[in-house]
């Protein structure tokens, strides 16, 4: 019991300190963020049900402004049992992102390890503790963009020089910090919620693209919590909600999702998921799933009603597709003696 108050004590107090935190410009981010999670907090990497899970992500918005703005991820994490006791278990994982925007092609790439240590308090009762930590790309073109320097007073002359201290293409390196936490109520398989705090880009790095410049990436404060009831057989509600804060960037995306169980025979289970979200920038998200014994694919399209999409007459956003599989290892057979021995 004393053990338990101390990792609330420690949760809260870790959860006040994030939330008073400054935070800064927007990262890459996902609809359905529930299918991303070593992105929203690394306390959640191994905190699954199965040993190994596998995933592709991709979403694609604005090509009719055209302006387009893609992002791809790929995810793996994992189960160590590397702990005596079974009170506790290790998570550990490996997340790739690439996110391309804009004419200039301005565009991240990230890989991150993150590890994550989840304490079993009671069998219905975890905490979880998580650090991320990797290396990051930032680039951009310059050769299709244009400037006013180029504008001769008469007509625009793309051949004359911009005037800007830039090569053809610029890039800097960083390193990315980032820890979180987790608390899940597991009741059963179906029965279950976490609630959950991250930060990322903890240490604050520099990407100013001029050497004697300071822009120092800001951080990214995550909110997130997911929950899911089993009301009948056939059928399981999911809830969940995330706000995200990043200097001036503050999201709300909430949702939920009705799982349908169309066959429940082991090795042809078979689930529909259909769900519906919105997000407090002016967009609602249709959502439908398909999941197949342990293989999983989502689509969702953000349907677009902010003040610009109204402005060019249009309630256009983006599809983004999520694809999961998870292996379960089958347990070894415990040692036993057949016979008495005398």
């Amino acid at each position: 019991m004393n053990i338990r108050k101390l990792f609330i004590k420690i949760f809260l107090l870790a959860a006040v300190f994030f939330i008073c935190r400054n935070a800064n410009t927007q990262d890459l981010h996902y609809s359905q963020f529930y299918n991303s999670p070593q992105n929203i907090n690394p306390a959640l990497t191994g905190m699954f049900s199965g040993d190994h899970r596998f995933m592709v992500s991709m979403r694609d918005q604005w090509r009719f402004v055209p302006v387009p703005w893609f992002t791809l991820s790929g995810a793996y994490d994992r189960k160590f049992y590397v702990l005596k006791s079974e009170k506790h278990f290790i998570g550990g994982g490996i997340n790739l992102n690439h996110d391309r925007q804009g004419d200039s092609d301005l565009n991240l790439s990230s890989l991150t390890l993150n590890g994550a240590y989840h304490r079993l308090l009671t069998p219905h009762h975890i905490v979880s503790a998580g650090l991320t930590l990797g290396f990051s790309s930032r680039g951009f073109n310059t050769k299709s963009l244009t400037w006013d320097k180029q504008w001769n007073g008469d007509a625009f002359n793309g051949g004359l020089p911009s005037g800007e201290a830039f090569q053809n293409f610029e890039r800097i390196n960083f390193f990315e910090t980032g820890v979180g936490l987790n608390y899940r109520y597991q009741k059963h398989k179906r029965t279950f919620a976490d609630i959950g705090v991250g930060v990322l880009h903890l240490v604050s790095p520099n990407v100013a693209y001029y050497d004697n410049s300071t822009a120092n990436l800001p951080q990214r404060l995550t909110l997130s919590a997911v929950g899911q009831v089993k009301l009948l057989d056939i059928l399981d509600i999911q809830l969940h909600g995330l706000h995200q804060i990043q200097d001036k960037y503050n999201e709300t995306v909430i949702g939920g999702l009705g799982k349908i169980y169309i066959s429940q025979k082991r090795g042809k289970e078979v689930q529909l998921h259909v769900g519906l979200g919105y997000r407090t920038a002016g967009s609602y998200i249709p959502t439908v799933a398909l999941q197949v014994n342990n293989i999983y694919a989502g689509f969702s399209y953000d349907i677009d009603t902010n003040q610009y999409n109204q402005t060019v007459g249009s309630r256009r956003g983006g599809p983004e597709i999520h694809v999961r599989y998870i292996i379960a290892n089958v347990p070894a057979l415990k040692e036993v003696k057949v016979c008495p021995i005398y």
